[in-house]
């Protein structure tokens, strides 16, 4: 079944629906968890075995250029995909790598409130994101 919110989203970003941009885009909307590029590549290999990774990485360029995925970077380095673009922040565990999103409109008024006040010299801001380090009580792990 195709994901129309995947093909919408594609249309309305000026992008060439194809099956496998529309197979990338329903892996990172429905999984939830900022997928790492070789977790997405596993995935969209269940129906499309014989991708190769490189598309993967070409499809997540665009989508990084078009506004349609952010980056959001690990301890160790690994650039994981966050398909949320509305504003928000991320809670991440030291031990598990599990990236959660944590939306705060009362910590967004308080950064703008403060940059607007405080300008830093010779740098102009285009968005505040929060990166929280820690540890959740949950015990539940991350699929990277």
């Amino acid at each position: 079944m195709v994901n129309k919110t995947a093909v919408r989203i594609l249309v309305e970003k000026g992008l060439k629906v194809t099956p496998q941009r529309i197979a990338v885009l329903d892996i990172l909307l429905n999984l939830e968890n900022h997928p790492a590029a070789d977790t997405i590549t596993e995935y969209l290999r269940l129906n499309y075995p014989h991708v190769p990774i490189g598309t993967v990485y070409k499809i997540l360029d665009v989508f990084l250029e078009k506004g349609i995925v952010n980056k959001v970077q690990t301890e160790n380095g690994i650039i994981r995909f966050d398909p949320v673009t509305e504003k928000h922040h991320h809670l991440y565990s030291l031990d598990s790598e599990r990236i959660e999103d944590f939306y705060d409109p009362q910590l967004n008024k308080i950064l703008e409130d403060y940059f607007s006040k405080n300008q830093i010299q010779n740098f102009k801001i285009e968005d505040i994101k929060v990166h929280l380090k820690g540890r959740f009580t949950d015990n539940l792990k991350s699929i990277k």
